[in-house]
């Protein structure tokens, strides 16, 4: 495989948890946008937004976008607000394949540990809100939609159906 597996969706919805078992099954690297930028930047996603801004963060996936579509055979798991940027996950798009882990959101937010998630701290309502204004943004970029519900076999499953879509011929 050479094209890259490009999960995105809602905070919360999945993505690594999906993206690692992926990896792990395909033989493939997992790279979380929003950990690897952490990680380079010896700070947590939450201070990088208090004390430099959401557009500050924003620049930071962009540039890794940029570099990561240069690169094959990576399963990356894409921040909930990453497409939101068309010039972010244009070049991933390009060099792989976008599923949209879709789930409902109220599910979501009651399952969330919002302590480390900026931008889930205006609450349930604002969370669901700010579902419904990405949802039309992660369907136009998705190649599929996969809806996905909780607990391990959900997961299982979301694994299973990724993994028929990019190794079928």
């Amino acid at each position: 495989m050479s094209k890259n597996i490009v999960l995105i969706g809602m905070m919360g919805c999945g993505k690594t948890t999906v993206g690692r078992l992926l990896a792990r099954r395909l033989g493939l690297e997992l790279v979380d946008t929003d950990a690897l930028i952490a990680e380079r930047q010896g700070r947590s996603i939450p201070d990088i937004f208090a004390q430099d801004g959401e557009a500050y963060f924003r620049a930071l996936e962009l540039a890794l976008c940029r570099e990561l579509s240069e690169q094959d055979s990576l399963v990356i798991a894409c921040g909930g607000g990453l497409p939101l940027q068309d010039k972010a996950i244009d070049p991933l798009k390009e060099n792989g394949m976008v599923f949209w882990l879709d789930r409902d959101p109220r599910e979501t937010y009651d399952a969330l540990d919002v302590s480390g998630r900026p931008l889930a701290q205006a609450g349930r309502e604002d969370f669901v809100r700010r579902y419904q204004d990405r949802a039309p943004v992660y369907r136009r970029w998705a190649d599929y939609i996969i809806p996905c519900g909780d607990g391990p076999q959900a997961v299982e499953q979301l694994i299973s159906t990724i993994y028929r879509e990019v190794s079928e011929p």
